[in-house]
């Protein structure tokens, strides 16, 4: 019978540090938990080292499981609990190695459509632009200085597997990313509910490349950000509402630029 690893085992007490971000920027590694998450990791084997799966989690997965080349190693239910931050443990996680690209990388060969998040706190809201973006085929999203960690469980989940569709950017310096990404022929578009443009008007702006500017939930894009951009761009609004929260600007701004593209 095969021996279950317990929280105290040496892989799951180094699996556990990944639910830091400390944790997972020392080792390369991040975790992904849950059969959608795997599934998308399982979809590029080289990147994962490793799953890690409960008894349960495994009989009810057998399917993904025996498919893989990937070694999987059965875990207690303590131990399940360990590694994940939601209340209710889905037993199934798989240890993967982090993707992010270059900043660099962005100026030289930039996406028809791409997304950067300044000063983003919001895990949640992290993982659901990455689910937005991939949705409408955005290659990249950038996470400049400060913002939320994709890796993060939380965001993780909220992505719904859409990090392991897109080029991820991490701690990228936003200040000199922009002007090098203009000239390299993208438009930047700093979304702002007092923008001088309107997202209805902007026509053959959106026809790309086109970079997403997005900031942070309560203060916005960055005044010094929002100066390097092509233009501020506010979303019309006809009821009452003061503002939209920014996973729903999001969404509208990103399938906008989708529907131009087409």
């Amino acid at each position: 019978m095969t021996e279950l690893l317990t929280e105290r085992s040496g892989r799951v007490v180094a699996a556990r540090k990944l639910t830091r971000r400390a944790g997972r920027d020392a080792a390369g590694l991040f975790l992904a938990e849950g059969r959608q998450a795997v599934v998308e990791a399982l979809a590029d084997p080289a990147g994962v080292r490793e799953v890690l799966a409960t008894e349960a989690a495994a009989m009810a997965h057998h399917d993904l499981l025996a498919a893989t080349t990937v070694p999987v190693r059965l875990v207690t239910e303590k131990a399940a609990a360990a590694l994940s931050e939601t209340v209710t443990p889905q037993g199934l996680v798989a240890v993967c190695e982090l993707r992010d690209v270059p900043a660099q990388t962005l100026a030289s060969a930039p996406p028809r459509l791409s997304v950067a998040l300044a000063e983003l706190a919001d895990p949640g809201n992290a993982g659901t632009v990455l689910r937005t973006a991939d949705a409408c085929g955005a290659g990249a999203v950038v996470f400049g200085a400060g913002s939320a960690d994709p890796y993060g469980g939380k965001a993780v989940r909220s992505s719904a597997g859409s990090l392991f569709h897109v080029d991820v950017v991490r701690g990228a310096p936003l200040e000199t990313l922009l002007p090098s990404l203009r000239t390299a022929g993208v438009t930047v578009l700093a979304a702002d509910g007092g923008g001088e443009a309107s997202l209805d008007q902007l026509g053959p702006q959106l026809a790309g490349p086109v970079l997403w500017l997005f900031g942070n939930e309560a203060r916005g894009v960055p005044v010094e950000l929002a100066a390097l951009a092509d233009a501020r761009v506010r979303i019309p609004m006809r009821g009452r509402a003061e503002s939209l929260n920014l996973a729903a600007a999001a969404a509208i701004c990103l399938y906008t630029t989708q529907l131009a593209q087409r």
